[in-house]
């Protein structure tokens, strides 16, 4: 009974790299000069060093306005806040994606959001391209919430950081 080996994939190709060949044995018909043996008898062409890549001015974002996008929005974040630090996020006032996207992250979200404490404030920051904005303070931290509704009234992005510092927030002049 004769048995036989089959290679297939990077094994074949491994195979086939250590083991001798008829062409492997041959010998070269032709040579190619070592220059690490001999001096460049030219010298290379100075190299520029690179350039700084110019960035394109960006683009002025658009000033908040002073007043808010939606009214509901802020009864709203104060809703999801205290769902998320109760552990009892309600979803019924987000849209079906952010619905999906909360509850992917609750196992990250939720301990942080009980780690942050007690609101201590909520202010409205301005409003640009639809979305609110307000910094939220916490017994343990300073956050910034961007908050966007859809037309039917239900909470459509929600985001959250740490709240820059002053010098660099964004101000409702903008």
């Amino acid at each position: 009974m004769k048995h036989y080996l089959i290679l297939a994939g990077p094994v074949a190709l491994a195979v086939s790299l250590f083991l001798p060949s008829a062409a492997a044995a041959q010998v070269a018909a032709g040579t190619v000069p070592n220059t690490f043996d001999r001096p460049a008898t030219a010298q290379p062409a100075p190299r520029t060093p690179p350039q700084p890549v110019q960035a394109a001015p960006a683009a002025a974002a658009p000033a908040m306005s002073p007043t808010p996008a939606n009214a509901a929005s802020e009864e709203a974040l104060r809703t999801i806040i205290a769902g998320l630090q109760a552990g009892t996020p309600d979803y019924a006032l987000m849209t079906d994606d952010l619905a999906t996207q909360m509850r992917a992250q609750a196992p990250t979200i939720l301990p942080l959001m009980q780690g942050l404490g007690a609101i201590q404030s909520l202010d409205f920051v301005g409003s640009r391209s639809g979305a609110d904005m307000f910094v939220v303070n916490f017994a343990n931290a300073e956050t910034e919430w961007i908050v966007g509704m859809e037309e039917g009234g239900k909470v459509a992005a929600l985001l959250f950081r740490p709240a820059q510092p002053a010098a660099a927030a964004p101000s409702a002049t903008q």
